[in-house]
């Protein structure tokens, strides 16, 4: 096993690859580590795969592996954590805005600390304010619904035990919460390290806005399924039951009015359909149905889903 795994999902960034490699390989040499460095090309439309290909050629520490098309961060980084074998893992972007001088501190924190992951903070940034005001509203959002007191969870430059890579799904946009994904998978140990943020230096950022809106999403997609995924019906069973319930009293409550009207006053009840509790308690039932049967669909589905019994294993004494 290596010392350290370099894990670089990369779009596009022919130009900084060889300075990126050259200056991981000096860190490393440097502080005695033995590494290995996965450059994963995500679809990229330059000459990025030429490079490392080139690349890999001379430094016997470098490993290429390029997707078929352009899958995403996550998806890169799902490949990466499959395909590296370091004692602790770290992440990092192409584009030379995170700093390899990082790497031997970020090591020890993990096995001198006993954290699970290490995440950078980018204290100081070299971003416009388009991109700083979303990313703190984000973090601050991402804080208050993991209990994660970390300042920058989308920071690339991140460091992980081996079994936390070993243990832990990524995919669509997740790379943004893998500090939450791992504290729910049972690895609760979290630390941070203020880390140098660089100017790009060449091209240009593959991120929109819509990068926001979709990682607010996939919060609330990540917060259900960790609590819910399991036991869908826990969610959908319990809010349906009592959205039937409710839907349930006010139709009591009209029949009651009726039967009032008609054998105690001994007069003409009002029509059930002119009182709008009734189309109130009737949208309730059928809510109420509805809910409670997806609910019922979601345990059957998760019945059979291979990962239902999966949960991460600490020690074992044979």
């Amino acid at each position: 096993m290596k010392d350290v795994s370099l894990v670089v999902p990369l779009f596009n960034e022919e130009e900084s690859l060889p300075e990126l490699c050259a200056w991981i390989d000096r860190v490393c040499q440097q502080n005695n580590l033995s590494y290995e460095v996965l450059l994963l090309d995500d679809g990229s439309t330059d000459q990025s795969w030429a490079v490392i290909e080139d690349i890999a050629s001379e430094n016997s520490h470098v490993r290429g592996i390029q997707l078929m098309r352009n899958y995403g961060k996550s998806g890169a980084l799902a490949v990466g954590f499959r395909e590296c074998n370091g004692e602790v893992v770290i992440t990092m972007d192409a584009d030379l805005q995170d700093s390899p001088d990082e790497i031997p501190e970020l090591r020890k924190m993990v096995l001198e600390q006993n954290f699970d992951v290490v995440s950078g903070w980018k204290k100081k940034r070299y971003d416009p304010l388009t991109k700083t005001i979303p990313t703190k509203l984000f973090n601050w959002a991402t804080r208050k619904m993991s209990d994660i007191e970390l300042h920058d969870f989308n920071c690339g430059l991140k460091a992980y035990r081996h079994q936390v890579v070993k243990n832990i799904e990524v995919y669509g946009e997740m790379h943004r919460y893998i500090p939450v994904i791992a504290k729910w998978s049972g690895f609760p140990r979290i630390g941070e390290k203020v880390v140098v943020h660089q100017a790009r230096k060449y091209g240009s950022t593959k991120f929109g806005m819509d990068r926001f809106i979709n990682g607010f999403l996939d919060l609330m997609s990540l917060y259900f399924m960790s609590k819910f995924g399991k036991r869908p019906m826990h969610f959908f069973g319990l809010y349906g039951v009592l959205s039937f319930f409710i839907g349930f009293i006010m139709a009591g409550i009209i029949v009651t009015n009726k039967l009032y009207y008609a054998y105690w006053l001994k007069q003409s009840a009002p029509l059930v359909t002119s009182s709008p509790l009734f189309y109130i308690g009737m949208l309730a039932m059928i809510i109420g149905t509805q809910m409670f049967l997806a609910g019922f669909i979601g345990e059957l589905i998760s019945r059979t889903h291979s990962e239902r019994n999966h949960y991460a294993i600490k020690k074992q004494i044979n």
